[in-house]
């Protein structure tokens, strides 16, 4: 029995913080590596000094690291986070005001659009070379230019900054319950490998933030790690290849505000936008009219199955009691774009990243 599928309900305690341990000491020992690197480059004169079990150290930076650790235990840890933060041996950082730092084929401005890194998204470089770098982002492989790319000692300072906590779903169909315990309605279920925002640990559960709604996790079938943002996979949808023009057109459109903010209430691509009011402006630009709430819209067009999928039809999400909560554009390729929530804003996610409970078709060419 496992907390996995509807009907299967495991939960397991007695593991209270062990996340929160881990994650301490991988900061621990990101911070000791960043702090080993800064002494390396900048010979500054360095101290340390031990005062209350907290070890004071300095060199062009100074970082109080509060433990009962030895420094011999410290020179360990830093060992083992020198030249690997976050799975990276060579970080770039996405270096954009905002939007997105695009991916291409051919180290040229002029190559085909593979992906795009959203601003202070990561890579791993692999290659540079006259003025562009050969990076792997995600599932994204391919060249972008060196003007817009952090990388060395900036690029890993940088990612000190930006890593966030996030929740790796390790099973397949796990039940988001609104409350923590088994007894609690289902809210939706996500597939095995998605990130959910995490929120905090409790006894046995995990709380996590999906699109809008805060909800809970058993702990028994997640990892609570540290990750940072990599590039998005965009596929670019071609005229004249059994998908409308008009449809191609949309789903170009839609594309172009991910990174964008998410505001509840908002209808503004470049501003800030929620789930509806993004979908509703969107649309708008094609001359249909939609209003400004994902139920309503959800009443719109034509039901259509999973299987018809088209780009440009829209996809409806809804809580336990089937309440429609949320909607989002089908960009092909088994993708979504979608504004989120506000730590996310509009991104682009699987179609199955939570479960779907209607598909609508609103174009009907």
């Amino acid at each position: 029995m496992r907390e996995g599928t509807l009907s299967q309900d495991v939960r397991r305690s007695g593991r209270k913080g062990i996340y929160m341990r881990q994650l301490k000491n991988q900061k621990i020992a990101a911070a000791s590596a960043g702090l080993m690197l800064c002494m390396a480059l900048c010979p500054l004169s360095a101290y340390a000094a031990e005062d209350d079990g907290k070890l004071m150290l300095a060199a062009g930076v100074t970082t109080v690291l509060e433990t009962s650790r030895s420094t011999e235990e410290y020179i360990q840890l830093a060992q083992q986070a020198q030249g690997a933060a976050w799975g990276y041996t060579n970080i770039g950082i996405a270096n954009v005001e905002s939007g997105n730092l695009n991916v291409r084929a051919t180290p040229s401005t002029d190559g085909k659009m593979v992906g795009k890194m959203p601003k202070d998204s990561a890579c791993e470089v692999l290659e540079s070379a006259d003025g562009w770098a050969y990076v792997k982002s995600g599932e994204v492989e391919g060249y972008v230019s060196l003007d817009y790319l952090l990388t060395g000692p900036d690029a890993k300072l940088k990612a000190n900054e930006l890593v966030r906590t996030v929740v790796l779903v390790n099973t397949d169909g796990l039940n988001v319950r609104e409350e923590p315990n088994t007894e609690s309605a289902v809210l939706t279920q996500v597939p095995q490998g998605e990130e959910l925002e995490y929120v905090e640990t409790l006894e046995g559960w995990i709380k996590v933030a999906i699109d809008s709604d805060e909800a809970y996790v058993s702990e028994e079938y997640v990892t609570v790690t540290e990750r940072l943002d990599t590039a998005i996979t965009m596929t670019e949808l071609l005229y004249g290849l059994g998908v409308s023009d008009v449809r191609v057109e949309l789903v170009e459109y839609a594309k172009q505000f991910v990174g964008n903010r998410y505001v509840y209430g908002g209808t503004s691509l470049t501003n800030g936008a929620d789930c509806s009011g993004f979908v509703m402006s969107v649309f708008k630009k094609f001359g249909v009219s939609l209003p400004h709430h994902s139920g309503s819209q959800a009443g719109y067009g034509t039901k259509i199955s999973a299987g018809d999928l088209q780009p440009g039809d829209l996809i409806f999400y809804g809580n336990s009691r089937g309440t429609i909560n949320h909607v989002a554009i089908y960009i092909g390729n088994g993708q979504v774009v979608h504004a989120s929530n506000k730590k996310t804003g509009i991104k682009i996610s699987k179609y199955n990243y939570r479960s779907p409970v209607k598909y609508v078709r609103i174009l009907q060419n």
